[in-house]
C-alpha cells in the first residue's frame, strides 16, 4: 500500500532498509540554519539522507522572491536521484517539529514533480525516539538513480495570481495568530497578512506529542475555518511557503485534497510596498 500523506511508526518500522523506501531527515532551523545538518551528522533514522531547506528545497532568492522561493525542477530532480529517488521510490519525510517545516515541504515538492508516493513520519523524530527506536551516526551507502521531473503548476499560484484571485477563494495562513495579526514580526520586515486572508496556526493540527490530530479532528477543524468552502478554492500561505505545505497535507490528510500552495507566501507579498496590507483580525 503505498502511501500519500501521514504513516506512523510501526509501519516505517516494517520497511527499514527497505530497498525501494528512502528516508529524508529535513531536519531545520530558520534562526540557525546548519543546526538541521549538524544534528544529522550526530544522529538520524538508519539510512536517512539529509535534505536541506535552503540548499536543496528552495532556490535562489532574488529581489522579486520570498525568503524561500521553489527550487528549479531539474536541480531538485537531480538531488532527488543522487539521495536514490526514483517514481518507484516510496518516499518517507521527517522533521522535529511535527511536519511543520521542511519535511511538508519536502513532501509538496514531489507532489508538484509528478511523485505521489511520499508521506510524512506523523510525530516525527521525537515519536520514534519515545518508541526506542534506533538512531545512527552512519551516513548511508547510496545508489543514485534517475528521477524524472513532471512539474504541475497548476499546484501553486503566483502572487499575480493571489492578487487576481475570484471571489469565493481564500488564502489561509498558517502563522501564529500574533503574527497574523501583526502584533510582532521576529523574520519580516513588514508585520501583517493579506487583506482577506484567514488564519489556521500549523500547531493546532498537533497532539500535545507532536503528532497530528486524529483524521476526525483534522477534518472538524477545517470544517469550522471554512464553511461551505470547496478544498479547489483554498491558497495556504504563511511566511516563506514552507510551513503552509503543513496546512495543505493536514487538508489532505483529512480527506480534503485539491488545494494549492502560494509558495511566495508574506515574504514575497510585502516586496512591493505597493501591495496592500491587513493588521488585525479578520472580519468574517
Amino acid at each position: 500500500m503505498p502511501y500519500t500523506t501521514l504513516i506512523d511508526i510501526a509501519a516505517l518500522k516494517s520497511h527499514l532498509h527497505d530497498p525501494h523506501w528512502v528516508i529524508v531527515d529535513c531536519r531545520f532551523n530558520l534562526m540557525e540554519p546548519e543546526a538541521g545538518r549538524r544534528a544529522y551528522r550526530e544522529n538520524h533514522l538508519p539510512d536517512a539522507r539529509y535534505a536541506h531547506l535552503n540548499d536543496d528545497l528552495s532556490g535562489p532568492i532574488t529581489p522579486e522572491t520570498g525568503r524561500h522561493p521553489l527550487p528549479d525542477p531539474t536541480r531538485l530532480a537531480q538531488r532527488l536521484g543522487d539521495w536514490g529517488i526514483s517514481h518507484h521510490t516510496q518516499v518517507i519525510a521527517y522533521d522535529d517539529l511535527g511536519g511543520m517545516l521542511a519535511a511538508a515541504r519536502l513532501w509538496w515538492l514531489l507532489r508538484w514533480l509528478g511523485h505521489e508516493t511520499v508521506a510524512v513520519l506523523d510525530g516525527g523524530l521525537p515519536a520514534w525516539l519515545k518508541a526506542g527506536l534506533p538512531l545512527t551516526a552512519e551516513l548511508p551507502v547510496v545508489s543514485s538513480t534517475r528521477f524524472d521531473a513532471r512539474p504541475d503548476d497548476r499546484l501553486w499560484l503566483t502572487t499575480a495570481q493571489v492578487q487576481a484571485l475570484p471571489p469565493g477563494n481564500l488564502v489561509l495562513d498558517a502563522r501564529g495568530a500574533a503574527r497574523y495579526r501583526g502584533e510582532m514580526e521576529p523574520v519580516d520586515p513588514v508585520a501583517g497578512h493579506i487583506p482577506g486572508a484567514v488564519n489556521l496556526p500549523t500547531d493546532g493540527h498537533l497532539t500535545p506529542e507532536g503528532g497530528f490530530l486524529p483524521i476526525v479532528e483534522l477534518r472538524a477543524r477545517f470544517d469550522t475555518a471554512l464553511p461551505g468552502k470547496p478544498p479547489a478554492a483554498i491558497v495556504h500561505s504563511c511566511g516563506s511557503g514552507v510551513t503552509a505545505c503543513h496546512n495543505l497535507l493536514a487538508m489532505e490528510a483529512a480527506g480534503l485534497p485539491g488545494s494549492r500552495l502560494y509558495p511566495g507566501s508574506w515574504s514575497e507579498w510585502i516586496r512591493d510596498p505597493g501591495r496592500p496590507v491587513a493588521t488585525g483580525a479578520a472580519i468574517n
